[in-house]
């Protein structure tokens, strides 16, 4: 009997079980509140655990080319920490986006906790703009997405071109109208204007070879604000308009910026140039105080025009050669003055003596020609005048030697008698010859300082024999007799006559004065140099037959 209640009550408590089971399950799915806490720790653990705390996020309106931040928040609502992993995002084309912040990498994200996300969107293009986010975690869901919208708007001013990563200021280089020929330099600031650092890969300039653009820089890695500059050079070589583009590729979103290149050259038409160029910075400048050395109409002997050629740049100049244009026509320059390698120092002025001697009569065309270091390098002065008669060219002054630049000497009379008390020069051998026969004389400086050939300038021979001749001169005619000293122009001279002229020497300057044969017959002279041993009063009459031709 008691086997057989405790066999019912075993089934009973069976049934119960089975039927209170499915009660306890019903009861479970009609009050929440009475379930296992494990069951439902368990399916809220198997949720997506981290979400966005709002769906769509509204980024507003940005201005074209700017930069606005937009931060999306993300809550934990698993009941176990959560990692976070990468963050993709996908701009629509008229914005370019970067993270900039990111606060859920910093440690694992508690249940119930927030973190932000800081993104950086940039307008490019007018219009409607978005930006989908997906980040990677722990979750049960791996993963997380949020959408952020919003319109870029174009400012007064601004152009609907496509804006970069790299700002270029500026945005256009127009030169302009050139008309004169020369080089223009524009320069272009590259700058970040990202938070992140932008490598340039490669910068250029598209252009026709025949355009005339060049360009020079360094830019090469930029820091998030930094800037570096770019300059563009402009040469151009043909007619017209040019155009170009300077392209910089870079590792930014955009990955390019662009800055267009223009400009026109209209050359004016070419004119004469100037005697006188325009000075030029850094430049020497030589102009002369004459434009044209006009020795003016009826010249019938030898003519001289001093002129000043000053260095009126901000350099000094230095002379390279002073030459004339012609060889034949009798016009020649002194020694001394401007030279070459005469060196000016800006204001610095130098005296150049141009000498005409007519080799023909009529008219003259020459030039004298100053090669410098200034600006445009030559400096060409026309010379102009018209002889009515020519000047022997063998009655010329000849140099056999120079002792440099001599005191100018004069008697205490005006006489070549007086007796000799002092002296500022030293005298030949020939001089000292003389001294001693009382044929010296007493001069007293002058203070003057002269080339020695210069002196003999305008004298000739009219008369010639072997021991005495007539010479004509500033100072009128004079007699000049062999190995007798003589003052002229200043200077004591030791006269010795020789077969085709006189030598003048002092010091140990020697000076030929030419006799032109025209003027008396070859034969006489040499019939008088035979036989000036023989009988003087010969030399006399050759000598006034000389005179009378």
């Amino acid at each position: 009997m008691r086997s057989h209640i405790k066999n019912l009550l075993s089934v009973g408590i069976l049934s119960f079980a089975l039927l209170g089971g499915f009660s306890t399950s019903i009861a479970y799915a009609q009050y929440p509140g009475l379930s296992d806490p494990g069951a439902s720790a368990s399916g809220s653990a198997g949720g997506s655990g981290l979400v966005p705390t709002k769906e769509d996020i509204d980024g507003g309106a940005i201005p074209i080319g700017a930069t606005a931040q937009v931060v999306v928040l993300f809550k934990n609502e698993s009941g176990q920490p959560i990692e976070t992993g990468l963050i993709r995002l996908y701009p629509s084309s008229t914005v370019s986006a970067i993270v900039s912040m990111n606060q859920c990498q910093d440690e694992p994200l508690s249940p119930g906790a927030e973190c932000a996300i800081a993104i950086s969107v940039k307008g490019l293009q007018p219009g409607q703009w978005r930006v989908e986010m997906l980040m990677s975690h722990s979750g049960r869901a791996r993963l997380v997405t949020q959408t952020v919208s919003g319109t870029v708007e174009t400012v007064e001013g601004a152009s609907n071109q496509l804006s970069s990563d790299i700002d270029t200021i500026p945005s256009e280089i127009d030169f302009g109208s050139l008309e004169s020929s020369q080089t223009l330099v524009e320069p272009v600031v590259l700058r970040n204007i990202t938070s992140n650092t932008v490598e340039i890969e490669n910068i250029y300039i598209d252009s026709a070879e025949s355009a005339g653009y060049r360009l020079a820089s360094d830019c090469k890695k930029l820091e998030a604000g930094q800037a570096c500059i770019a300059t563009i050079t402009w040469s151009p070589q043909l007619k017209g308009r040019s155009s170009g583009v300077l392209v910089v590729k870079h590792s930014g979103p955009t990955a390019i910026s662009s800055v267009l290149l223009e400009g026109e050259f209209e050359p004016e038409e070419v004119e004469e140039a100037d005697i006188f160029p325009r000075a030029v910075p850094g430049k020497g400048l030589l102009v002369s105080s004459l434009e044209e050395i006009d020795f003016g109409e009826d010249i019938a002997s030898a003519s001289s025009i001093t002129v000043t050629l000053v260095n009126s740049g901000d350099a000094e100049i230095v002379l390279k050669k002073v030459a004339v244009s012609g060889s034949d026509n009798g016009v020649s320059f002194k020694e001394g003055g401007c030279t070459e390698g005469t060196v000016l120092d800006p204001i610095e002025a130098c005296p150049l003596t141009i000498t005409w001697s007519p080799t023909r009569v009529g008219e003259l065309l020459d030039d004298i020609q100053v090669l410098h270091n200034g600006a445009r390098g030559v400096l060409v002065m026309p010379v102009r005048g018209e002889s009515i008669a020519t000047v022997s060219q063998d009655q010329k002054a000849i140099l056999l030697s120079d002792s440099g630049n001599l005191q100018i000497l004069a008697s205490d009379d005006g006489n070549s008698d007086t007796d000799s008390t002092d002296a500022d020069f030293s005298i030949s051998s020939r001089q000292a010859s003389a001294a001693s026969k009382n044929r010296s004389m007493v001069y007293a400086t002058s203070g003057g300082v002269v080339n020695p050939a210069s002196v003999l300038d305008g004298y000739k021979i009219t008369s010639f024999s072997p021991t005495r001749a007539i010479i004509n001169g500033p100072g009128g005619s004079r007699i000049v007799f062999d190995n007798e000293e003589n003052m002229l122009g200043g200077i004591p001279w030791w006269v010795t006559i020789q077969k085709n002229g006189i030598e003048f020497e002092h010091q140990n300057s020697r000076i030929l004065l030419l006799f032109d044969r025209s003027l008396s017959s070859l034969n006489r002279v040499s019939a008088s140099s035979d036989d000036k041993d023989k009988n003087n009063s010969s030399d006399s009459s050759s000598s006034s037959s000389s005179s009378d031709n």
